[in-house]
């Protein structure tokens, strides 16, 4: 017997997961207002790891400032890897680009089926003008990678959903609301990209139904499209780098090239950041300039006032990492090496940073430090942060923080 198109075939386990789309009675997700959406921009409100790694029926709430907080091999640094693959996705990347590695993705105890399948399951909810919309994702990973069932419901309504109905064909059959003569429309999407991201061609928009449809799928594709996944290193960031595009890598290797970009087209926000570096830094920081070499490269130096240019090279891990982050929260997708979405305006969009190891070489005060650094530029509206800690007691009653406890 064949699955119907909207009730995707499910792949039991010997732990009780089953990879199907999680049912739509689910609680909806907070509104915008309660979620922490400020100025209409849609935004990621929610993520959920029903079945991924080491997650089971597990939702994170999103604020514009949230710390993932716990020990070592609690799961911080794998929801932060499933958030990106939900923007690469959105982003309208391959499902193999997505997730690289996707056996590490399907729960340790997971069994495989009579088929031999195993597989995983998140989700997200993005908010905005549309409330809350919901993703739900049923991914196959074995014996290839492949999705499986995908939802997208709004108001208790599923707008999209799809199903894997032959196995011997790359596609799925999916069915989309229509609210016209017919009540959904079905036809077929390859299995390997998200079909929300794929929906703006295949649905005419004619009726308000199709119209809701693509005002969900628009909203949730522009809540995780702009995402920076950004892990400073130390260690690249201390040599000299060429010219280039001026736009700050992921691991921030030529920060001292954006540095040089930046400190030329905005001086107030390079005036700002001097004056944060100097918060964070040890010793008096006056100035943070990047100093051509002759040969094509330049290297970025502190100006201690005094005569003294102190090269990054020759400051800590710490420092340097702090500097590299607070750089990060004071640009924007002009300077950092993301796709924003070109078609909607900037006024609309949020860009977030995903920060693994946010505190790593930092103190708990300079960490503190960085963190109110980033709630202030959060409130504004235009930058989000999801970072992991591996303690956030000190963050207590920190205004605009909201702090996800995985060790609780």
């Amino acid at each position: 017997m064949t699955a119907s198109p909207l009730s995707p075939a499910a792949f039991p386990s010997s732990t009780g997961v089953a990879l199907v789309s999680p049912s739509p009675s689910a609680p909806p997700a907070a509104s915008a207002s309660e979620a922490g959406t400020p100025h209409g921009r849609p935004s990621i409100t929610e993520l959920r790891l029903s079945a991924f790694a080491g997650h089971r029926g597990a939702a994170f709430p999103l604020g514009p400032l949230t710390l993932l907080a716990g020990r070592s091999g609690s799961g911080k640094s794998t929801a932060l890897r499933a958030y990106e693959a939900l923007a690469r996705l959105g982003g309208g990347a391959a499902l193999d680009e997505a997730f690289p590695d996707p056996e590490s993705c399907v729960p340790e105890r997971a069994r495989p089926d009579a088929q031999r399948r195993r597989g995983f399951r998140i989700g997200c909810t993005a908010d905005g003008p549309e409330g809350p919309v919901r993703l739900d994702l049923a991914v196959q990973a074995e014996p290839e990678l492949r999705i499986v069932g995908e939802r997208l419901t709004s108001g208790g309504l599923t707008l999209l959903e799809t199903a894997l109905v032959d196995p011997g064909r790359p596609v799925v059959q999916a069915a989309w609301h229509t609210a016209g003569a017919s009540p959904v429309t079905r036809g077929p999407l390859p299995d390997d990209r998200l079909g929300t991201a794929l929906l703006p061609l295949r649905v005419a928009g004619k009726t308000d139904g199709q119209r809701r449809v693509l005002a969900a799928a628009e909203q949730m594709v522009v809540a995780l499209r702009s995402v920076f996944a950004c892990d400073p290193r130390p260690g690249r960031m201390r040599v000299a780098v060429p010219l280039g595009s001026g736009r700050l890598l992921p691991g921030c290797d030529n920060l001292a090239e954006v540095l040089w970009r930046t400190r030329r087209e905005c001086g107030r926000r390079h005036a700002q950041l001097v004056a944060a570096v100097g918060a964070g830094c040890a010793g008096p920081v006056v100035e943070l300039r990047a100093e051509p070499l002759g040969d094509g490269t330049v290297r970025a130096v502190l100006d201690r006032g005094d005569g003294v240019r102190t090269p990054l090279g020759l400051l800590g891990d710490g420092e340097l990492r702090y500097l590299a982050l607070a750089l990060v929260l004071f640009t924007g997708p002009g300077v950092l090496e993301v796709d924003p979405v070109a078609e909607v305006p900037a006024a609309l969009q949020s860009l977030t940073v995903l920060a693994d190891g946010l505190d790593r070489c930092l103190p708990p005060r300079q960490t503190a430090d960085l963190v109110r650094l980033a709630a202030r530029m959060c409130e504004r509206g235009h930058i989000r942060l999801a970072g992991a800690v591996s303690d956030a007691s000190w963050a207590a009653g920190m205004e605009g923080v909201t702090v996800v406890d995985l060790g609780a």
